[in-house]
């Protein structure tokens, strides 16, 4: 698979000095030279001492996606919007031996009105405010996100033999903080000076950022869990977390603080899937010691091979095209009644996870453990209740009625 590119020496701007920047990826993974010249820029941030970068690396709008990044400041940008988007992985009490994929797909159709929870009592369940954006729990968003019914396709170590099960369905859940995430990134965006500058993480706007941000990584993984609940409900089955990694967060670390972009955040030991495209193959890895040296990030998918417009001249231009975006080679289906999303996700459009996971383990960051195939995709369905998530968050209201804002 080629030469790593580890510790590859400092790059730099013209503005000022630059942190080191990690290549954790062989030569034969195509990288946009975009992203690379990102990073350079990401690197030359104020406090910002190392950065890593993952093979599933491509451009952003703030900075790459597949990168960790250790600072001394605080950059919230560098984040984004979905703050806390993560994926988890669940097994489903359900034998792969009954599945008939088109009445799962009628199922999982409806898998947002799904009624199996009390909303405000899933958040004071976990430790957060009873009204925080109660009406987007359980939904999955827009973009990438997903809700992937699986199966194992094949077990690549013993380990994975031990962890999953080949006579039973998984289910892959990709959200993240809906629009209590964008309500807190535009107010970041309204501090100038802090996407200019970063913030210090013991002044008032930092630690206000740092405590709306834990809101949304804690409300993102809540919403995962309830998605899977709907899923599971919508399937008549029984589920059972097995992993939840999210991507897009800070890590406190004894050096400073680590920022994962669509970087997996891992420690040693951990479980995380790597997401293919609804008609490729995910990846279920084991985090080894050495992801230590690449700041506790790995890939958390393929990546983003073209951009959304690009991805409208390449396929989809009549019908029949478009029909076949629906399909995949296990006989696997995708819900999803955007035909611009239909295009703008379709497999071409994403690396090979295959790819992605050969250049983690050949750089000694993860195991791989076994290969899952995608069986029923939900992204979005035309009757499903309509985003009512960007009103203020209850804290806000509150600060704003007692006359303060951050503290």
């Amino acid at each position: 698979m080629g030469n790593f590119i580890r510790g590859s020496g400092p790059s730099s701007s013209c503005a000022a000095p630059a942190a080191n920047i990690q290549h954790c990826f062989s030569p034969q993974t195509w990288i946009e030279g975009a992203a690379l010249e990102q990073l350079k820029t990401v690197a030359a941030l104020p406090g910002v001492t190392s950065v890593a970068a993952f093979p599933d690396l491509h451009p952003g709008k703030y900075g790459p996606t597949g990168i960790a990044v250790l600072s001394k400041r605080l950059h919230p940008q560098l984040i984004g919007n979905d703050i806390g988007c993560g994926m988890s992985m669940f097994e489903l009490d359900l034998p792969l031996r009954k599945l008939r994929i088109d009445k799962a797909a009628e199922r999982l159709r409806q898998i947002e009105a799904e009624d199996v929870f009390d909303p405000a009592e899933a958040l004071a369940g976990s430790n957060l405010p009873r009204d925080l954006y109660p009406e987007a729990l359980g939904t999955i968003g827009g973009g990438n996100h997903f809700c992937e019914l699986q199966a194992v396709d094949q077990t690549i170590t013993a380990a994975g033999e031990s962890l999953l099960d080949r006579q039973r369905l998984y289910l892959l859940v990709h959200s993240g903080s809906r629009g209590l995430g964008a309500f807190v990134f535009g107010q970041m965006l309204d501090l100038q000076s802090a996407i200019a500058a970063g913030l210090e993480p013991d002044s008032a706007d930092g630690i206000h950022w740092r405590r709306q941000h834990d809101l949304c990584v804690a409300w993102a993984s809540l919403n995962r869990r309830l998605i899977a609940e709907r899923a599971a409900s919508a399937l008549r089955s029984a589920v059972r977390l097995v992993t939840d990694i999210p991507h897009n967060l800070v890590r406190d670390r004894g050096d400073g603080l680590v920022h994962h972009k669509g970087s997996a955040a891992v420690s040693a030991g951990d479980i995380a899937p790597i997401a293919g495209s609804r008609a490729s193959l995910s990846y279920v890895v084991q985090a080894l010691d050495g992801s230590g040296s690449s700041l506790g990030g790995i890939s958390h998918g393929a990546g983003r091979k073209y951009d959304r417009a690009t991805m409208h001249g390449r396929v989809g231009r009549n019908r029949s095209e478009r029909d076949a975006l629906l399909r995949n080679a296990w006989g696997g289906q995708l819900i999803c009644d955007d035909r611009n999303l239909v295009i703008e996700e379709a497999a071409s459009a994403y690396k090979d996870a295959g790819q992605v996971v050969g250049d983690l383990s050949e750089a000694a960051l993860v195991v791989p453990l076994a290969a899952m195939k995608p069986l029923v995709t939900y992204k979005k369905a035309v009757e499903g209740p309509p985003d009512r998530t960007r009103k203020k968050p209850s804290w806000e209201r509150a600060e704003r009625r007692a006359g303060h804002g951050r503290d």
